[in-house]
């Protein structure tokens, strides 16, 4: 009796569930084949792959031949990468925006908000705060009115009056001083210079010599 051999990919252990899925499928697939018959299908198999991973390869090929056109002619045309993501993010929105969940959640979310502002609860708070903000603003007021009043009676008392007068003559006081002593040094440096004036003596006459005769 022939024994089947068993297939090893080189990669997936046959401990592995993976491994043992493909084992089982390659002994699925060998069940009531000879040796010869295994082997030439592996052969099959093998020249397959490698007519795949060619096409892979020149796909690839074509690929980064068309990626460098494309660049290309988006570098002649001015569009840049940042442009490319700005027009990909919008139209992400758009396509957010117009689809049926958002305009359901929408619909849903207006219609809750509705139901909020109208329920009695949300409408006393609101009443409350309103009121509560407006009796704010009245004392505040009253505060303010009253404060004010004070200050004018306060200036028109007596003593306020006094005080004000004593500040008044001790300004007047302090006023005149200053003006006595910048007079004085005015004076002064008046009369420093009617000195400097004086001091100046005019040339004197020289006699004339005679002659005997």
């Amino acid at each position: 009796m022939e024994e089947t051999p068993s297939y090893n990919s080189g990669k997936l252990s046959d401990a592995s569930p993976v491994g043992s899925v493909s084992s089982a499928e390659i002994a699925h697939e060998f069940s009531g084949l000879t040796l010869e018959e295994q082997e030439a299908q592996r052969a099959e198999w093998s020249q397959e792959l490698a007519r795949v991973e060619e096409e892979i390869t020149t796909l690839r090929t074509v690929l980064q031949s068309k990626i460098r056109h494309s660049s290309e002619l988006k570098r002649k045309l001015g569009i840049t990468v940042w442009k490319e993501i700005t027009d990909d993010v919008s139209q992400g929105l758009k396509n957010v925006k117009e689809s049926n969940v958002y305009q359901t959640v929408e619909t849903k979310v207006g219609e809750i908000t509705t139901a909020v502002t109208s329920a009695p609860i949300y409408q006393k708070t609101e009443t409350a705060l309103k009121t509560t903000a407006g009796k704010t603003t009245s004392v505040l007021g009253g505060i303010t009115s009253k404060m004010t009043q004070k200050i004018s009676e306060m200036k028109q008392s007596d003593s306020f009056r006094s005080f004000e007068e004593r500040v008044g003559s001790a300004y007047e006081n302090v006023k005149s001083k200053v003006s006595s002593r910048s007079s004085s040094v005015q004076s002064l440096s008046d009369l420093q210079n009617d000195e400097r004036r004086n001091s100046v003596t005019t040339p004197t006459a020289i006699p004339e010599e005679k002659t005997d005769p």
